[in-house]
């Protein structure tokens, strides 16, 4: 059997990259830094690491997102693990190691987080493999970034003996600086930056679980027993939610005798802010990072990203400009770490738009709210090839639907028929009905409803093949 076990954690809410990055759609399943999106990237990354099937750890509202993901990208994951609530990632990794060594065997863990850019991936590959094999003495290793600049937004890690193989003891670990602490790190070369990367045997970090915080080794053993199968996904047991919320740097890594860190060079960010997207971006001549329908004039040193409308500059340096459907949000570059008050402000005033971008993803693909008025709503509908949306009915409002591309599959009452593109058909209030693609190519209709209700819980599912009540 291969050795690593790879276990990612997909549970982030990336807040600072608001209003790309959105609670029921955070950055790890944005394209942020290629064509592909940062989970597909990390999942990639492992291609040539000697290593089993991965194993991801989610949210449920995430769970069918993280498998059309890897669907997308042709990769079969050993698990989906959904978390019922999150509760920090130590015990997201408790539940990994519980499941992998229910079966006999005690896999070497590779943790990764689903939302880091990592610009050497061979350099990564090669660090992993030495990471292997530091671990099997039953080490717990964290993987420290040399460090080329006075860093306030990370943690640092202060390597003490060394142990060979380029890794050493972990000293000590050390909370985000200011700028002076961070120039003193820098300059003394004994301190790195805390990536959030871990290998260790799955038995050796459950004991050391177990040693220093057994109330949430309990838990998370007790769920772990509970644990069971939907569809392709993993449900620990309920009282998972009841488990403290700890991160693996508090309860195990600073505690633990066995902890050591290997520093490497792979041109690692976690991306965690627009600033840190700008430096891992290319750049023109201005020093600007382009993306979309933009245009500048005697601008500099600025990241402006269009998803949609012409966006225009003048005269302005070290901005971020960034427009989606629903917002905009324009900041200095310098305050990038500020953007999560934004999303603070919008939740405390129960305003929507840190909840879900203006498109809104669903296990069968997607729709977008085109217009919006009273008794009516415009929406804009795609659904996946081979795609079927749940038999259901609505008490509040009637719907017509307009195919515009592909071919749609209609059940409507007892009766079921193809609608071709620049056809359309007319589904009454309280009827039974469903909406499915049996093309090979998406289906794209418009759909308009009208009624004296128009919310989404107006609906009653009578069958459905994701599960949903």
């Amino acid at each position: 059997m291969k050795s690593v076990l790879p276990v990612v954690l997909a549970g982030g809410a990336g807040t600072r990259l608001w209003p790309m990055s959105r609670e029921l759609y955070p950055k790890q399943f944005l394209r942020l830094t290629g064509t592909t999106t940062m989970l597909q990237d990390t999942l990639r990354r492992l291609e040539g690491v000697d290593a089993v099937s991965p194993y991801l750890i989610c949210n449920e509202d995430h769970r069918f997102i993280v498998a059309e993901q890897c669907r997308a990208i042709g990769l079969e994951c050993g698990a989906i693990v959904l978390e019922p609530a999150a509760r920090n990632t130590a015990p997201a990794i408790a539940l990994a190691a519980l499941h992998a060594i229910a079966g006999g065997d005690d896999p070497v863990m590779l943790i990764l987080a689903a939302d880091h850019h990592i610009a050497d991936p061979e350099a990564f590959r090669t660090a992993v493999a030495v990471g292997a094999e530091l671990v099997r003495d039953d080490q717990l290793l964290t993987f420290g970034i040399v460090p080329d600049v006075p860093e306030t937004g990370y943690g640092y890690i202060k390597a003490g003996e060394a142990i060979g193989s380029g890794a050493h003891r972990v000293a000590q670990f050390v909370e985000k600086p200011d700028v002076d602490t961070a120039r003193k790190y820098l300059a003394t070369g004994d301190y790195f930056w805390n990536s959030g990367m871990f290998m260790f045997k799955a038995s050796t970090f459950l004991n050391e679980l177990e040693a220093h915080r057994p109330d949430i080794f309990k838990v998370c053993q007790s769920a772990a027993r509970g644990m069971s199968s939907d569809l392709d996904f993993k449900r620990p047991g309920a009282e998972f939610a009841k488990c403290p919320s700890e991160s693996i740097d508090y309860a195990v890594m600073e505690k633990t005798r066995r902890s050591v860190v290997l520093p490497i060079n792979v041109g690692w960010s976690d991306v965690g802010s627009w600033k840190a997207l700008w430096e891992v971006s290319p750049r023109d001549k201005g020093g600007n990072h382009i993306r979309g329908d933009v245009v500048t004039v005697d601008t500099s040193g600025s990241l402006l990203i269009s998803e949609g409308r012409l966006l225009a500059t003048v005269g302005v340096s070290d901005l971020m400009v960034i427009e989606t459907a629903d917002a905009v949000l324009v900041a200095q570059r310098e305050h990038s770490q500020d953007v999560k008050r934004v999303v603070e402000k919008l939740r405390a005033t129960k305003r929507s738009e840190h909840l879900t971008h203006q498109r809104v993803y669903r296990p069968w693909g997607s729709y977008e709210t085109v217009e919006h008025g009273d008794r009516y709503q415009v929406k804009r509908l795609s659904v996946n090839p081979g795609a079927t949306l749940s038999l259901q009915l609505h008490h509040h409002r009637s719907e017509h639907w307009i195919v515009v591309q592909g071919t749609a599959m209609v059940t409507c009452g007892d009766k079921e028929f193809v609608v071709h593109e620049n056809e359309s058909t007319y589904i009454p209030i309280g009827s039974k009905h469903r909406l499915a693609n049996p093309g090979k190519i998406p289906l794209h209709l418009m759909e308009v409803q009208v009624g004296s209700y128009l919310g989404e819980d107006d609906i009653v599912r009578f069958q459905d093949a994701y599960g949903r009540g």
